[in-house]
């Protein structure tokens, strides 16, 4: 790279007079404007490199100091407090010694400077070509440089192709020995946010503000938002004329489901608002267990849990809380039997277990990680009658996984006996079926022979 870009910016440039000032400045030059590489850092390489050179000369432990004018590339040089000769340091022993120092820093120069580029941007989002898709990763050309999505990174489901543009976001970059690894994600809830500050004007302006996301990639998101504008819905903003905003992000995450909610601080609002479309009766807030209990009808209790418990999910993620659905009748019996559990446990009287259940402990799992100090003001109790109850509690809640598990093996195992069940009358059936249908063609056959 040393003498070709001599070469190229000089031509009569050989390796005697390659550390000619004005040469110096050119290569510079275009090391900067070919690389992109701030011209600081190429100074501060060729100067270590020519400290290297002369130290092959004078020393490894000799004290060398070389420095190079910017304004017009003099090179001056010490050797122990002496001033070294400039004929010396343009030698040919010199330039082909610093030669391959130069390079070596010019590429450390050129790959540090594409990861700060690339750093700055983590979590934002970037468009590429995919040049090349193998193994489950696909390679992303962003530019002139590259970048991978790994599998781990990928939306499930989703394909790609050579020539495809992708959108996604920078997820992680890191120097790899003479490399930077980009890795690019769409799986993360930045990917969500960027696309609507691109299709959202009002968003992109700062009128409507993102809050919140919670995201299972592939399948659903949601994404809470409030208005600083009281004119403006931001709800309905976010959707577009017949949902046409909407439209193009869920297009983009390969058909994701997105619900927007309606951003608040007050908990009893966002909730409700996190679990629709499900409609709630009533929100309790735990505060010690930074638990909310949501009241539903019967009818509401699949929605407002959705399928295999994604709505819930999703809505306890973006509240920042951990919820949990029931109807009126599954807590009145939850806590009838919490109250009749603490209260058997020796040191808890009913007045304490009826507190405990006031702030939303309903089991013993919820017991055995109480605050010790908090049962101690609760109860007055001693430390030691504290830890006798918290150790009783964790106990009882070993047990009642225990018995949990082995519920479900049952219930396991009477599902696989009812289905082979089912099979095998389902069998009996079909070879029943068979019979008669080949009694029939027969009572046929022999009649078509009589006649």
């Amino acid at each position: 790279m040393w003498r070709r870009l001599c070469r190229q910016h000089h031509p009569e440039a050989t390796a005697e007079n390659t550390m000619k000032p004005e040469e110096i400045l050119r290569i510079v030059d275009a090391i900067h404007r070919d690389k992109n590489i701030d011209k600081e850092i190429v100074f501060q390489a060729i100067e270590s490199a020519l400290v290297t050179a002369l130290a092959r000369q004078y020393g490894e432990e000799a004290d060398i100091r070389i420095e190079i004018d910017r304004d017009n590339g003099r090179v001056t040089g010490q050797h122990a407090g002496q001033t070294i000769d400039t004929a010396e340091l343009s030698g040919r022993i010199g330039a082909q010694t610093a030669k391959q120092v130069i390079i070596q820093k010019i590429r450390e120069a050129e790959r540090d400077a594409i990861h700060d580029e690339f750093e700055e941007q983590i979590g934002q989002m970037v468009s590429g070509v995919v040049s090349r898709f193998e193994g489950a990763t696909a390679t992303v050309t962003l530019g002139a440089t590259e970048a991978i999505l790994p599998r781990s990174e990928q939306i499930p489901g989703e394909s790609y192709h050579p020539n495809e543009r992708i959108r996604a976001t920078i997820f992680e970059v890191r120097k790899v020995g003479s490399r930077v690894k980009i890795i690019l994600s769409r799986i993360r809830p930045q990917l969500v946010q960027r696309l609507f500050e691109q299709e959202i004007p009002e968003i992109a302006d700062g009128v409507i503000e993102i809050r919140a996301i919670s995201r299972e990639p592939g399948y659903r998101s949601k994404v809470a938002v409030i208005s600083s504008d009281n004119r403006i819905d931001c709800v309905g903003a976010c959707v577009g004329v017949r949902g046409n905003r909407i439209k193009n992000i869920v297009e983009e995450l390969g058909g994701e489901r997105i619900d927007i909610v309606r951003w608040s601080d007050d908990l009893q609002v966002l909730v409700p608002n996190a679990l629709q479309p499900a409609e709630v009766d009533e929100v309790i807030l735990c505060q010690m267990l930074g638990r909310g209990i949501v009241l539903v009808r019967e009818d509401q209790l699949s929605l407002a849990i959705g399928r295999r418990g994604q709505n819930v999910r999703l809505a306890s993620k973006l509240c920042g809380w951990d919820i949990e659905i029931m109807t009126r009748e599954e807590l009145d019996q939850q806590i009838e039997r919490a109250i009749a559990g603490y209260s058997s446990i020796e040191g808890l009287d009913e007045s304490v277990a009826e507190r405990l259940v006031g702030e939303g402990f309903l089991s013993y799992d919820d017991l055995s990680v109480i605050e010790p100090e908090d049962l101690m003001e609760m109860g007055g109790l001693s430390a030691e009658a504290v830890d006798a109850i918290v150790a009783e509690a964790e106990k009882r809640a070993a047990m009642a996984e225990v018995a949990a598990a082995d519920e479900r093996r049952k219930q396991r195992e009477q599902e696989r006996i009812a289905k082979a069940t089912a099979d095998a009358d389902a069998a009996d059936a079909l070879a029943a079926s068979q019979a008669a249908t080949a009694e029939v063609e027969a009572a046929d056959g022999a009649a078509a022979g009589e006649s």
